[in-house]
């Protein structure tokens, strides 16, 4: 125990190295996994709600371009120390499934401006993240736009407002209790 041998070292690194590689791939896994829109409409209360809103209607569902923005790219970020904090905070959406908190659609509905502030909340403070990974200003071609949405972005770029202060509702209906000064 005193001098162990080159050997037994070199058998407990590579051990340790093997478990490290095999633990950090199966967290890696587990991560992607919970990281795709199935995963999210598994539980009725998403399916039933919010995505069956988002997929009647929206324009991050069906648009002339054919791409299509899932749960995922709304919802969390690509980068890795914001998409674990991110995970770390849908852990209460999982308990509010355990403890039957939004388990029916009047449940959901009683609920629905608690989350949508929370979520609008999280978007604001990381300025819009999910949405500049599609919508830049940077990208948007302002003459194409109509005169009102050049104005708008204009404006947003100069008080430094984020994507959500104008855009909520943009793929999940608005509260029906939302306060005026949220509209």
């Amino acid at each position: 125990m005193k001098s162990p041998s080159r050997l037994s070292l070199g058998t407990l690194l590579l051990g340790g190295i093997v478990t490290g590689v095999i633990l950090w791939g199966g967290f890696n896994t587990v991560v992607e996994m919970t990281n795709k829109e199935s995963f999210c409409i598994s539980c009725h209360e998403m399916k039933d709600n919010v995505y069956k809103e988002y997929s009647e209607n929206t324009i991050h569902y069906t648009n002339r371009t054919g791409v299509r923005a899932t749960c995922p790219d709304c919802h969390v970020p690509k980068e890795w120390g914001p998409k674990m904090l991110r995970k770390i905070q849908a852990s209460r959406e999982l308990y509010g499934k355990v403890m039957g908190t939004v388990d029916t659609r009047e449940k959901f509905e009683e609920h629905r401006l608690t989350m949508a502030q929370r979520e609008w909340a999280r978007m604001k403070a990381n300025d819009s993240l999910e949405c500049r990974n599609c919508h830049t200003l940077g990208s948007m071609d302002k003459e194409k736009q109509k005169p009102r949405a050049k104005k708008s972005h204009e404006l947003a770029a100069k008080n430094n407002e984020t994507c959500i202060d104008c855009h909520k509702g943009i793929a999940h209906h608005k509260p029906k209790n939302m306060p005026e000064d949220e509209e």
